[in-house]
């Protein structure tokens, strides 16, 4: 966006929606650490998600709470009234079936309405529900996680959407000895092969109301709510234990920063992200939850071939809320910035738009305030969030106007965040009733995640936006374990140079990853973004490969030339990129290079793909590397 442009934009007036203002606490400490928390104290929260439910189907029953496609294109909708009906059944179901905290409910299927309802049921029985990624049954060609993630559950029932497509995964556990006493249940496609029981026979009999009553009271917030899987950079997934109290205390506090979803029209939510993450699995859904919206699921995703199913969606869905992960954004405003109409539709009714997961790139927040303003004349409100799984996702949030990416905010109320020496960086820790209490049959894991004074140790690292006032945010500042040395001794700050590397080579780079440890500079891996080359190449041929794209000279000019220009607006050896290799290869899930939220994980793409770091270093670099100059 030229600089005319930029500023125009930022004289539109934002849109005005009630947060709480900036304000933190701030404790210096003796060894250099920094102690921050808000000053308004965290309210009284819910006992249980169940609880949630109940009162949302006593004061908005006939409000539809969940809305998804058919098979047909239809809309399939349901209440809170009738959820709460429907859940209650499948809670008793589930009690005679023997389904204990030691022997939970696992989901292995992605969003539906039905994964929520037999997810709530779960809840409400006291039972805690573990849903799975997707990918590791779906993507995966060996099983080895969900091998893995079952082995470590021991779940008493398993279930499925769709059996069709999760058949060779279900006979991969069956193989391995892991459906032994265990119920599948199967929504629709049940396979031949296996024993099943359809997702119907959960609802079929009247609740045994007075096991139901007594099960549903031995809720207490400290009950087992959730096991969430987080693989982490190295190593097979930990379960993470998210119990009630994590959950809606987190809500809570939520409710407290963004004042306006309590107030006025009930939430709208279009989401595609996946349950068994925490960002929409707890925050996303918890939220529609805690104030009685409406989440319409999102059967596309930021992926080609399924984005037109997220645009079309919109085209019906006018959400008043928009959250998404910077690889979705990427995907969505190109449709937006083509289409007046579309455009006009998607900023009609929204109240703000919320990423998290991963630094968001400057230029797309420029394109979509530039958007807001086109459309409405005022700019939304941008905001973010930081957390992890083991936070019940939030702990920081962004509830100021900002004008930028990259502040993660202030803590929620409740919530204490410790910036600490960690070498070169400070390192960020967490306190608060939203922190798990440890990792699910894993003791070990669980002493080495908290410091002595029970902070969780989140492994990214921070810093104050302006050092004389902690009320102006934190900055994200990567991973501890992400940054490295260069031969010289100088320190190479990942997560930033990463962010700006995006920026600067738009639209050819999805992502990358920073090498260059104990070398002498700085180099890239580049994933690239297939829409973003092929816009670069207007007569290239339908269907045109990436390897065919990714050699265009359009392609790799526009990356040298942009990374060229990083590089004359920031020359010191910490932050000038000498050379580019582009993989036309994607990223692996079961190398754990990526999650099912197209998340890169450095470390595992560095050890994976160490043959191509050592093409990229070779004495004579080959063709295929791209020398970046000023």
């Amino acid at each position: 966006m030229s600089l005319p442009d930029r500023v125009a934009v930022l004289a539109a007036p934002l849109a005005e929606i009630d947060l709480a203002p900036p304000a933190v606490i701030a404790e210096r400490r003796p060894d250099g650490s920094l102690l921050l928390r808000s000053p308004t104290p965290l309210a009284d929260w819910a006992r249980s998600i169940p609880d949630l439910l109940h009162q949302r189907a006593r004061d908005s029953g006939e409000r539809v709470f969940l809305a998804e496609r058919t098979a047909n294109g239809s809309w399939r909708r349901i209440t809170y009234a009738e959820t709460a009906h429907a859940v209650r059944r499948i809670a008793s179901a589930l009690l005679a079936r023997g389904c204990t905290t030691e022997q939970p409910v696992s989901i292995l299927s992605g969003n539906s309405i039905d994964h929520a309802l037999i997810a709530l049921g779960a809840m409400e029985a006291g039972v805690p529900v573990a849903p799975v990624s997707t990918a590791y049954s779906l993507m995966s060609q060996d099983f080895g996680k969900l091998l893995h993630v079952v082995r470590l559950l021991t779940p008493r029932l398993i279930f499925v959407d769709d059996g069709a497509p999760y058949r060779q995964a279900l006979l991969a556990l069956r193989d391995a000895g892991l459906l032994e006493g265990v119920e599948v249940v199967v929504g629709r496609n049940l396979p031949a092969e296996l024993a099943t029981t359809p997702f119907a026979a959960l609802q079929a009999a009247p609740p045994d109301e007075r096991a139901l009553d007594a099960a549903f009271a031995a809720i207490t917030p400290e009950t087992i709510a959730k096991i969430l899987f987080t693989s982490g950079s190295t190593g097979l997934p930990k379960g993470v234990i998210n119990t009630h109290r994590m959950m809606c205390s987190n809500q809570q506090a939520i409710a407290q920063t963004f004042r306006f979803l309590g107030r006025g029209k009930p939430p709208v939510l279009l989401d595609w992200l996946p349950w068994n993450h925490t960002f929409a699995g707890n925050h996303d859904f918890n939220m529609l939850l805690f104030h009685g919206g409406t989440y319409v699921i999102d059967e596309g995703k930021p992926a080609p071939g399924l984005i037109e199913r997220t645009i079309a969606n919109l085209r019906e869905i006018a959400p008043t809320l928009y959250l998404n992960v910077p690889r979705g954004f990427d995907m969505v405003i190109p449709y937006l910035e083509r289409d007046a109409g579309l455009r006009d539709h998607f900023f009609s009714r929204l109240d703000f738009v919320l990423y998290a997961g991963a630094a968001l790139p400057q230029h797309l927040w420029e394109r979509l305030e530039a958007l807001s303003v086109a459309a409405t004349g005022r700019r939304v409100m941008m905001v973010s969030a930081w957390g992890s799984t083991e936070t019940a996702p939030c702990a920081t949030a962004v509830h100021w106007p900002v004008e930028s990416a990259g502040i993660i905010g202030l803590p929620i109320p409740g919530t204490e965040i410790l910036l600490t020496p960690n070498a070169n960086k400070m390192e960020l820790r967490v306190r608060g009733p939203n922190v798990t209490p440890g990792y699910w049959r894993d003791a070990e894991k669980t002493r080495e995640a908290f410091d002595s004074e029970g902070f969780y140790r989140i492994g990214d690292a921070g810093r104050l936006y302006d050092p004389a006032d902690p009320a102006k945010g934190i900055l994200f500042d990567g991973r501890v374990a992400e940054d490295f040395k260069l031969s010289s001794g100088t320190w190479v700050h990942v997560g930033g140079l990463r962010v700006a590397a995006i920026a600067a080579a738009a639209p050819v780079i999805q992502d990358c990853v920073v090498t260059g440890q104990d070398r002498d500079d700085i180099g890239l891996l580049v994933f690239p973004n297939p829409a973003g080359c092929a816009s670069l190449c207007p007569d290239a041929k339908p269907g045109a490969t990436l390897t065919e794209l990714t050699a265009r000279p359009e392609v790799r000019q526009r990356l040298a030339e942009g990374l060229a220009a990083h590089n004359r607006a920031q020359p010191g050896s910490s932050t000038r990129i000498a050379r580019v290799r582009v993989l036309t290869t994607p990223p692996g899930i079961d190398a754990n290079e990526i999650t099912d939220k197209g998340y890169i994980n450095q470390r595992a793409v560095l050890e994976h793909r160490a043959h191509e770091v050592a093409r990229l270093y070779a004495e004579t670099p080959g063709p295929e590397v791209i020398i970046v100059g000023t």
